[in-house]
């Protein structure tokens, strides 16, 4: 059976906006009935690293905690710290990250919890039956919440092709133990040939794995497979290895999402906006011009049939040529694979659907 998953358009005029789309969007996946009085609903969204500015706006943040508010439920708003070291790599500068990119109380209406502790060790195992895990390490906040409201913005990323609904809570919802085990045995190579040792890749890689004489190493031994060298690198001589590696990471990412929703069947919805599709994640402190026109908000309680419409309304676009993108610019063309040539974007969705996450099967349906 097809899932059902609904989209609204840009389009607006003085008697209907975002927000009243937003709402619309809501209604048609019975949003009210999902949670009741009393229940602790996480709001699981990235707040954007500092000086990043593509990430989803507050004021649509707090038009959901309006409506989880209106069932009697207790919102509030999560991530869990990143791996790597950075403005949210643990809880005191992810917070202040989060306020000062708008995500205070006075604003979304709601508090702000760290999913996963002070430095990232606060979590639960949970038992799923993957290929690579027989248990994930969830943030403990994610695994405590009654149900879950998780808002995306879909982009592109070095390392899976897309970030979407799968990414946000497989990836977003892991403590450190369960990203590091996500990202092992993930390394980028360096081609010598063009490398110029210019050491910008060593200052950025957070594990301290790459060296630079008069070329650059990567010690993968070391590398915990973050992909930031692969972005930072002035001359691009920075590459994935192998299709299989980032294949893989995808995989335990999708079973990662499994961990991280399970026991919320039937209190869980997913919001992604396909707007200001950045060339990369929004990890990164700055944003690159988008690949594609802005195109819609999407809403449905089927990561894997949302993510694979993301991509398949994205891929429909005519690409930006002044941008990331260097092929795939005609409509049908593969725009992830035009930013990130050496990513199968989707494993992530055929390893997702092989676990029970979802159906890639769906149903685009439009409100107006």
């Amino acid at each position: 059976m097809k899932s059902k998953v609904y989209f609204a358009d840009m389009r607006t005029n003085v008697k209907r906006n975002l927000f009243d789309k937003l709402d619309a969007l809501l209604a048609r996946v019975e949003f009210k009935e999902r949670f009741s009085k009393g229940q602790l609903v996480a709001v699981k969204l990235h707040f954007g690293e500092k000086g990043n500015t593509s990430y989803i706006r507050p004021n649509f943040v707090r038009r959901v905690v309006d409506r989880i508010k209106e069932t009697g439920a207790r919102p509030f708003l999560t991530d869990a710290n990143t791996l790597y070291v950075g403005q949210r790599g643990e809880s005191v500068s992810h917070l202040i990250t989060a306020i000062e990119n708008g995500f205070d109380y006075a604003v979304v209406g709601a508090p702000l919890i760290i999913a996963d502790g002070l430095r990232g060790e606060s979590a639960h195992k949970v038992k799923i039956n993957g290929e690579h895990f027989q248990e994930a390490s969830i943030g403990s906040e994610i695994v405590a919440a009654d149900g879950m409201v998780v808002m995306t913005h879909f982009k592109c990323h070095e390392m899976t092709g897309f970030g979407g609904a799968i990414k946000n809570v497989g990836m977003g919802c892991a403590s450190r133990e369960g990203k590091l085990a996500q990202h092992s045995n993930v390394a980028p190579v360096v081609d010598q040939s063009n490398c110029t040792a210019c050491k910008s890749c060593q200052k950025w890689c957070p594990a301290g794995a790459i060296t630079v004489g008069e070329k650059a190493f990567i010690d993968a031994k070391i590398c915990i497979g973050c992909g930031k060298c692969i972005i930072v690198c002035p001359e691009k001589t920075i590459h994935i290895q192998w299709d299989e590696t980032t294949a893989k990471l995808q995989e335990k990412m999708a079973e990662y999402a499994c961990g991280a929703m399970k026991e919320k069947e039937g209190r869980a919805v997913f919001i992604s906006f396909i707007t200001q599709v950045s060339p990369s994640c929004d990890c990164y402190g700055h944003t690159d011009a988008h690949i594609v026109p802005d195109i819609g908000i999407l809403v449905s309680d089927d990561p894997v049939a949302l993510d694979q419409a993301c991509a398949d309304l994205v891929n429909q676009q005519e690409g930006f040529k002044n941008s990331a993108l260097k092929k795939g610019h005609e409509p049908g063309g593969d725009k992830f694979r035009g930013v990130h040539p050496e990513v199968d974007w989707e494993m992530q969705l055929a390893h997702a659907e092989k676990m029970g996450l979802g159906s890639r099967s769906y149903e685009l349906v439009a409100v107006n």
